[in-house]
């Protein structure tokens, strides 16, 4: 088994986490390793194609749970369409779009896939793609990277 040459940081179960393009606002997400792709709940979705054929996203983001403060609206291109099975066995087909995540110090590209999480914990989940070779999880902790900022 090879080593790896750097220590990768400890992430909780849960942690704070900032999407800068579409809101200032840090959202509790839970760390999923058991899905693949992370989801993020879309307010308001609707999903428009141009005549080039690029279809485009509008949404709302609500980052703090039960609340509809701080929300902000947002546009982004739809690069992919990927059929999701959720949690409770459904599968539903959602569009991905692209954008920078934070945690704590450290900030890179994850596909994010839009739909509705109302009766969810939480508003977004970070799948097992966005962890991948860049954190170490430690489900019996939380918020490893600080408290919210």
């Amino acid at each position: 088994m090879a080593k790896s040459s750097r220590r990768l940081p400890i992430i909780g179960w849960r942690e704070w986490t900032t999407l800068p393009a579409l809101s200032g606002t840090p959202i509790k997400a839970k760390i999923d390793t058991g899905a693949r792709t992370s989801a993020l709940h879309a307010f308001a979705l609707e999903l428009t194609t141009d005549t080039a054929g690029v279809t485009t996203a509008a949404f709302e983001v609500h980052p703090l749970q039960r609340s509809s403060a701080h929300s902000s609206s947002v546009q982004l291109p739809v690069i992919d369409f990927r059929t999701v099975r959720s949690s409770n066995g459904t599968s539903e087909t959602r569009p991905v779009v692209q954008t920078t995540a934070r945690i704590g110090e450290h900030e890179w590209t994850i596909d994010l896939t839009l739909t509705s999480r109302d009766e969810m914990g939480f508003r977004m989940l970070l799948g097992r793609a966005a962890v991948r070779r860049r954190f170490l999880v430690d489900p019996s902790r939380s918020y490893q990277q600080g408290k919210k900022p």
